[in-house]
């Protein structure tokens, strides 16, 4: 467990130097002349370039594997993991990234990684007859957010599915990140099953145990309660 918390903090610093070689991208540097005549004063400064960055794209190789690690580890950090709950480690990435039916590509700009996209080919439902590329997961940093970076690694995603055949792709998007949902929303994509997840012995509890909500029973108990705190309320009131 240890070796997994020490590989994961190097990932974070890793990311930390990944973050400051990208915002350093993104400065232009010039000289600004202050005042006029004989005076005037000419100085350093540095501007943000306003111009959409280019992305590159290329498939996870080996060689891209660690830069790929720290981003996902990165991705897993947004989402509040922690080293125990979440490990990273190169083994397991290798390891997915070997499956013949996961493709993982990396965006990078200047040399500098930014975000990846994980797809994998599988039909959207066991009836269904139409093939289908979902992508399990895309991520950017936030520096190189709404610059461009998730569209290129969906025009990648795109790319794939036409030379897979797919006719259809799906994206697993959070339902609490609305910037998120927002984005694909405006790309055509449109909410189709809601996935609910819990652990294999939760479940077996609740059916056992018969501790599944019932909803109309909840609401009716509430609305007792409710009835009985105002009935207390207006016999204190009464009293006074």
């Amino acid at each position: 467990m240890a070796g997994n918390a020490d590989e994961f903090a190097g990932y974070v610093h890793a990311l930390g130097r990944m973050r400051l070689r990208y915002r350093r991208s993104l400065l232009l540097y010039r000289t600004v002349t202050f005042g006029r005549g004989p005076g005037a004063v000419a100085m350093p400064s540095m501007e943000e370039i306003v111009s959409r960055p280019q992305f590159t794209v290329r498939r996870v190789t080996p060689e891209l594997e660690h830069d790929f690690t720290v981003l996902l580890t990165a991705a897993l950090l947004e989402t509040g993991a922690t080293p125990v709950a979440r490990p990273v480690s190169a083994e397991r990435v290798a390891v997915a990234l070997a499956r013949d039916d996961v493709h993982a590509y990396l965006a990078s700009t200047e040399g500098q990684p930014v975000g990846y996209a994980v797809l994998i080919r599988s039909p959207l439902s066991f009836m269904s007859e139409a093939s289908c590329l979902s992508i399990d997961q895309i991520f950017v940093v936030p520096e190189a957010r709404r610059s461009g970076a998730a569209r290129a690694l969906l025009s990648v995603a795109a790319t794939y599915a036409d030379r897979l055949g797919a006719d259809q792709i799906a994206c697993s998007v959070p339902a609490q990140v609305r910037d998120a949902n927002r984005f694909f929303v405006r790309l055509g994509f449109s909410p189709d099953v809601v996935r609910r997840v819990t652990t294999t012995s939760a479940l077996r509890r609740k059916l056992t145990t018969g501790e599944e909500p019932h909803p109309a029973l909840d609401r009716l108990l509430q609305r007792r309660r409710s009835l009985r705190a105002q009935a207390t309320r207006a016999a204190e009131l009464i009293r006074h």
